[in-house]
């Protein structure tokens, strides 16, 4: 039966400030990595997607996960998540958007905060291939907004195999997301962004001409510019504001129709503060969400403890003890009603 391992969430005294809680799982933090092995699937598009998989025996739950923008299995964050399921005896799949791995995709689309349909061919297959084990779907950052929208994409014919799903640090809103992270010490973020995307845009632009006609890529420097000159047409959109408008999980959430915990902090430097309480007003209507916006976490921050020497990373501890908790849930409704015997 599920335990509550997870103690209650105090921000670290010891590591002030919403940037430094950004920043620390990057520069500062060390990981013991779960035993992991690549997976490639040829995809029907000619295309390929790569996936990093904990292993476990059959019939135990297995976790899929998203990781965020220009994320993939070097993570810190995606590391600490498939190391606590491994911990736990679950399975786990993380799953690498396209570009995002050791080699450049092979089709002139790539990946956004809107693209759904790996994920629906990831999960599908994934219940294919393990029968009998229940699925609990978590997504951080940019992978929470996919996966929120493709929660609400299915709405009521989600699969029956997936219990729960958990987004941390979800930017919701995209078109205000993209103006919070040009300010200030946010364009750090975007700078260090927006290289690794330049880079790729310009491997497609020598591939795909035709598709990618932009050729000053180097003159994009917000990300807002670059959704609209490479992002957007790429993947069939009018321009970044319709790109926006029809991706951001906002739109989405009222959709959904699995439980599902949205993990973000008010401090989060990616987003401004309104958009949560936006979030938590349209949560308010809709049971299947559960809202737990900290004061202050960073973005996929969320450390706590009390020495430097002894963090706790909430986030990943949260999210399982949640997933747990659903499935105990689920194993009780299912359990059959006791026989009464008529009394003679």
């Amino acid at each position: 039966m599920y335990r509550v391992t997870t103690p209650p969430y105090v921000p670290a005294w010891w590591i002030p400030g919403a940037h430094l809680r950004t920043l620390w799982g990057k520069l500062v933090r060390r990981v013991t990595d779960a035993p992991t092995r690549a997976i490639r699937w040829e995809l029907p598009d000619g295309d390929f997607l790569d996936l990093w998989r904990v292993d476990a025996p059959a019939g135990r739950p297995r976790l899929v996960l998203l990781h965020g923008l220009e994320g993939g299995s070097r993570s810190h964050y995606a590391r600490g998540i498939l190391a606590e399921a491994h911990r736990r005896g679950w399975g786990a799949d993380l799953l690498i958007f396209r570009s995002c791995g050791s080699e450049i995709n092979r089709t002139p689309r790539f990946y956004h905060s809107g693209e759904t349909t790996d994920l629906a061919f990831a999960v599908d297959r994934l219940i294919d291939e393990f029968p009998g084990s229940p699925f609990f779907l978590a997504g951080v950052s940019l992978g929470g907004n996919v996966l929120l929208k493709f929660l609400g994409e299915r709405g009521p014919n989600v699969s029956p195999e997936i219990h729960a799903a958990v987004a941390v640090s979800v930017p919701f809103d995209l078109g205000r997301s993209s103006l919070r992270i040009d300010r200030g010490f946010s364009r750090l973020y975007q700078a260090t962004f927006l290289r690794s995307l330049r880079r790729k845009a310009a491997l497609k632009q020598r591939a795909f001409p035709r598709q990618l006609a932009t050729s000053d890529l180097d003159q994009l420097r917000t990300l807002y510019a670059f959704d609209d000159a490479v992002t957007a047409p790429l993947h069939g959109f009018i321009d970044a504001d319709d790109y926006y408008t029809q991706s951001s999980a906002i739109g989405w959430l009222s959709r959904i129709r699995i439980s599902s915990l949205l993990l973000s902090a008010v401090d989060d430097p990616f987003l401004p503060k309104d958009v949560l309480e936006d979030v938590a007003v349209m949560a308010r209507s809709n049971p299947h969400l559960q809202v737990e916006f900290v004061a202050k976490g960073g973005h996929v921050g969320f450390i706590g403890g009390r020495v430097p020497w002894r963090p706790v990373y909430y986030a990943e501890l949260r999210m399982m003890d949640f997933f747990s908790e659903q499935l105990d849930l689920r194993a009780t409704r299912d359990e059959p009603s006791p026989v009464r015997r008529k009394a003679g």
